[in-house]
């Protein structure tokens, strides 16, 4: 016996543009007489038969949990019936002893506030206050400023590099083979980065030259300890008023030429 198959194809308004719903009514089945069997075709002809065939094709570029795969339409009574079948469990069927069972939780109510017994089992108890919580710094590596020795700056490869600075004899460097440039680096990299006062190495320098690595701090520039006189900010004041001097007149000339 022939079976007469009827189709029917029509775009579906659930899905993006493009897509086919085909419904196929059997007639004269012997097993399942007016079955429709529901199919769906993508744009490129991918014939798709049910449900999760259509979730793994599209993916999640189209969300299909209230799609509705026999009717074609979007049906929101199914995301509200797959949200309560996990959180609803039926008490009234007894206990069961299979795999399915929901395993109670504890709780406890905030609203009983019961007393805390605390039993301390030594005498003197030591507590830690010493423990930092939230953002820290991190530590520094001793004498990192020697991994910048022997480098220079220069505008053009052909122009020699700039050659090493004096320092002033109130700065006096601090370390194993440390230069003055060394110095220099150190010194700039605490005015940028240190908060607190910048006062050099406050430690000795027979301990220093001691053993540099265990008494060296790492936070402040390798110089020793510096005072600053009131001799040195007299002398920097004239140096400052001299400079502005000289640039005050070659300000002038320059402005006499051009005219």
């Amino acid at each position: 016996m022939n079976v007469q198959i009827q189709r029917r194809r029509y775009d579906c308004s659930a899905l993006p543009k493009g897509w086919k719903r085909e419904e196929v009514l059997r007639k004269n089945c012997l097993i399942t007489p007016g079955k429709i069997d529901v199919f769906y075709y993508s744009p490129c002809g991918k014939r798709i038969r049910n449900k999760p065939q259509l979730v793994r094709f599209l993916g999640e570029s189209v969300d299909l949990s209230s799609f509705d795969y026999r009717t074609g339409k979007i049906n929101p009574m199914l995301v509200r019936k797959k949200k309560c079948k996990g959180t609803l469990y039926d008490y009234s069927r007894g206990l069961r002893s299979d795999s399915s069972l929901v395993p109670p939780i504890r709780q406890t109510a905030s609203i009983f506030k019961q007393p805390v017994t605390v039993v301390k089992t030594q005498q003197h108890s030591v507590v830690k206050s010493d423990i930092k919580h939230g953002t820290q710094d991190k530590p520094k590596q001793v004498f990192w400023e020697k991994r910048l020795q022997g480098l220079g700056a220069t505008c053009n490869a052909k122009w020699p590099v700039m050659e090493e600075l004096q320092l002033p004899a109130a700065l006096r460097p601090v370390g194993p083979q440390v230069t003055s440039q060394t110095v220099l680096q150190s010194l700039a990299t605490a005015l940028h980065v240190v908060s607190g006062p910048i006062t050099g190495q406050t430690v000795a320098a027979q301990t220093l030259q001691s053993n540099p690595a265990v008494f060296i701090n790492p936070d402040q520039p390798l110089v020793e300890e510096v005072h600053i006189r009131d001799a040195d900010i007299i002398s920097q004041e004239a140096l400052v008023d001299k400079i502005r001097t000289r640039l005050e007149r070659a300000i002038r000339q320059v402005a006499n030429v051009s005219h």
